[in-house]
């Protein structure tokens, strides 16, 4: 009798649990890969949300006219979410958020609002993921949505590689997801630094290089690549890269070429002190490397290999002493000093906090580099097509 009761348990909530009374159709959600984020001239918010289109088409062989996956829906509100509630009456679909590559905000929004509040929406709903990346896109953001992928079957998802490639292999940019902006926005120093999209100077095509500086929720300053290389070697996110030096006319001290090195082991290392409500750090950095191109150098002994080291040396001190002075310039504490202070020392952090800024501008860095050439290549260290001297 139990058993019989037990299997009709069973039935009767299985019956309640089969069907589909919450599904949802495959055709009544447009899969959005990207969204680009804009200010009108009225201070509207706009939006150009870029979906995944998989019945998108070309001609055999025709590479000319190939079209990517995307349609690009344009929508506004004096609200972010009162600007995506129009995406249906547009769109037909409701926007499926979970697979998002980027977000592009344009520059001129976020010199003039703070970035929390167009991108609060995406930490209040459950669809986005803490992984989208965020970029900053030169002028306006929506015209970056038009563009043609390379390879990839969507423009959003083309620019995600982009910039995690560059980022990992170059150096010439970062990468921060949504959930390490949030948190960096959030810390004691209030700054963070966000990759940026512009057109290139040599094709005008888009290319991901440089960051948009971020102060209290603004865009208060943009670094070029090689100040982004070094601003990646003081935050400790720099991976892989080459590092271009000049040779040395030592009869003169002039540079006159460039050679290349290419780094495969990296560390860094930043080590604030506080002393009578003056701040000092240490920067150490470390890397390994082997070299790319040689185009007036020959390394045959130990001595030529020495000086070659602290050719490398000093120039990439005086790189990182040129980023640094950027940021003291501009007091933004794009390192994050203030941070460790706190995490060291909260009382500390809060005396010094109400007068950082001013503090930021006196801050004394001490930078010791440390270079090791591992390999001068197949042709040892003598200049390609060169007899040995």
């Amino acid at each position: 009798m139990r058993r019989l009761s037990s299997i009709l348990l069973s039935l009767i909530v299985l019956s309640l649990t089969s069907g589909c009374w919450d599904n949802n159709e495959l055709d009544e959600y447009g899969y959005v890969q990207a969204i680009a984020i804009d200010q009108s001239e009225d201070k509207r918010i706009e939006i150009t949300t870029h979906f995944y289109n998989p019945s998108s088409k070309m001609a055999a062989g025709d590479t000319a006219s190939a079209a990517s996956k995307g349609t690009n829906i344009r929508t506004s509100g004096e609200t972010f979410f009162e600007a995506i509630r129009e995406i249906p009456a547009k769109f037909g679909r409701k926007a499926k958020w979970d697979h998002m590559r980027v977000i592009l905000i344009g520059e001129q929004l976020a010199r003039s609002l703070s970035i929390r509040e167009v991108l609060d929406f995406f930490s209040r709903d459950h669809e986005p993921r803490g992984t989208i990346l965020p970029l900053i896109a030169e002028q306006s953001a929506a015209r970056f949505l038009n563009i043609k992928p390379f390879i990839e079957n969507t423009i959003g998802q083309q620019y995600k590689k982009m910039e995690t490639t560059s980022a990992h292999y170059s150096a010439k940019t970062s990468d921060i997801p949504l959930y390490d902006l949030a948190m960096q926005l959030s810390s004691p120093s209030k700054t963070s630094a966000i990759p940026y999209l512009h057109r290139s100077s040599l094709d005008n095509e888009a290319k991901i290089s440089g960051v948009a500086l971020i102060q209290d929720g603004k865009m208060v300053g943009l670094l070029g690549e090689p100040e982004t290389e070094t601003f990646m070697m003081l935050t400790g996110s720099y991976r892989y890269g080459v590092l271009e030096f000049s040779c040395m006319n030592h009869a003169s001290n002039q540079p006159y070429k460039k050679e290349t090195l290419e780094v495969l082991t990296f560390s860094s290392k930043l080590t604030p002190t506080v002393k009578d409500d003056n701040v000092f750090v240490d920067v150490d950095v470390a890397f390994e490397g082997t070299i790319g191109e040689l185009r007036c150098s020959h390394l045959k002994t130990t001595k030529d290999m020495s000086r070659f080291e602290q050719t490398i040396k000093e120039q990439v001190e005086k790189q990182l002493e040129h980023t640094l002075t950027t940021f003291k310039t501009n007091k933004v504490d794009a390192l994050g000093i203030g941070n460790q202070i706190y995490r060291r020392n909260p009382k500390l952090w809060n005396r010094l906090e109400p007068t950082w800024d001013q503090k930021l501008a006196r801050i004394q860095f001490k930078t010791n580099v440390n270079v090791k050439v591992l390999s001068t290549g197949m042709n040892t260290g003598t200049i390609f097509g060169t007899k040995e001297k």
